[in-house]
């Protein structure tokens, strides 16, 4: 089983200036409960479907599949657009890893997150001086619950 090795962190504002080019994305959970997560996400034109398993420290076991524009549109649509999340996705290349950091829209506006996967748990990674406090394990950041949620108990980096 695929394994996803990755750490998440709020973002200062600073990140923007490195934000040239995005994605948009949209999406929304059909399943989620302590040990599972299913996701489909509309990311620009195409459409996912992916399982996540159990977070164990920084790692999970995923699998994601690309679903035909029909079947994802249909499984985006019976999920209420007050329980989707927006984003706009930007990729940086930062000493040897790739950032994925998200520009939260909608309910979520203002939140900037920073994710970086890993090769290996222990892996070492130098942070980018824009890269705020560390939440892989804060529960209140894993996506499936800011669908479900507004900002207000949120902390936004500056």
């Amino acid at each position: 089983m695929p394994i996803e090795i990755e750490r998440k962190f709020l973002a200062h504002r600073a990140v923007l200036e490195h934000c040239r080019t995005g994605v948009c994305i949209v999406q929304g959970y059909l399943f989620t409960d302590c040990d599972n997560t299913v996701r489909v996400r509309r990311m620009g034109e195409r459409y996912f479907v992916a399982w996540k398993g159990k977070r164990r420290g920084v790692c999970r076991e995923e699998v994601e599949q690309e679903v035909e524009p029909e079947i994802g549109a249909a499984l985006l649509a019976t999920i209420s657009p007050l329980n989707r999340i927006e984003k706009t996705r930007h990729r940086i290349p930062v000493h040897g890893h790739v950032w994925e950091v998200d520009l939260f829209a909608g309910k979520l506006d203002g939140l900037i997150l920073a994710e970086v996967e890993l090769g290996r748990e222990d892996e070492a990674v130098v942070l980018p001086a824009w890269v705020g406090r560390e939440v892989t394990m804060d529960e209140r950041y894993r996506n499936s619950r800011l669908a479900a949620r507004a900002l207000g108990f949120l902390t936004v980096a500056a």
